[in-house]
């Protein structure tokens, strides 16, 4: 693939100092791409700067519309105009749809749906000037169907590719594509966290937990985070101008 005409754009990474998101930042900077990441721990962010040259880290939480705007802000002030966006910032809690309480559903659109919005939004600007520009969101399996216990998960996902669609035909004729991965079960930290939870929920070993996200990969077993960067890559190389408006699944197999 050519990525010749990558070097020296400025790329946002949201969620970019671990998992998929630091996957993505780092193919992007190996082709000398200027790669802001956020994330609201800076520490974290920091660490990742500090082991991969053209990585900028630049702490916010993409659920408070503020400081998203003025994060946002400073990274266009400090390295041009932002011509590929990742939204990737998200979080993964379940509970059954009976027992969830209101805040779970709140929080869980507020960074999962309204984050990448707005972060999209504020990049926008900058890849109308340019005449081009890639938008990639970072959906899930659950965006195309339904995941048993995870009703505000789902429905973030869903809206995700939702959006993802209203935008690619918004945006027709500018040279902007905008589209969605959709990994399964990637080897994150959320998944550890989230098999410990299924542990501690259900009673299962966590091997056992393990076991029911890698059996829901149709290939029987975690996906690598630099899998999801591929394609990610892939959306942002010079001939990928006719990809548009997809939702493209990483899991192994068809959902």
């Amino acid at each position: 693939m050519d990525f010749s005409h990558l070097a020296g754009r400025h790329a946002l990474v949201t969620g970019g100092g671990t998992g998929i998101g630091l996957a993505i930042a780092r193919a992007l900077a190996a082709e000398g791409v200027q790669v802001t990441i956020t994330g609201r721990r800076s520490e974290i962010l920091e660490a990742a700067a500090g082991q991969t040259p053209g990585l900028h880290p630049q702490p916010f939480d993409v659920s408070d519309p503020e400081a998203l705007s003025q994060g946002v802000a400073a990274a266009i002030a400090a390295r041009g105009p932002v011509t590929i966006c990742v939204a990737n910032a998200g979080i993964a809690e379940g509970a059954p749809f009976e027992k969830m309480d209101h805040a779970l559903w709140e929080r869980t659109l507020a960074i999962n749906l309204t984050g990448p919005m707005l972060t999209i939004r504020a990049c926008l600007p900058g890849m109308r000037a340019e005449g081009w520009g890639r938008v990639i969101t970072i959906s899930s399996l659950a965006g195309l169907k339904g995941l048993r216990n995870a009703s505000a998960y789902t429905a973030s996902k869903h809206g995700l590719i939702g959006l993802t669609r209203v935008l690619s035909e918004e945006l027709l004729g500018t040279g902007i594509t905008v589209n969605a991965l959709c990994p399964g079960y990637v080897d994150t930290p959320i998944v550890a966290r989230n098999t410990e939870q299924v542990s501690r929920l259900t009673g299962m070993s966590r091997e056992d937990a393990m076991g029911t996200m890698i059996r829901a990969n149709r290939h029987r077993r975690l996906i690598a985070p630099e899998e999801v960067a591929d394609a990610a890559m892939w959306l942002v190389a010079a001939h990928s101008g006719s990809i548009n408006g997809q939702a493209l699944e990483i899991a192994g197999g068809q959902a």
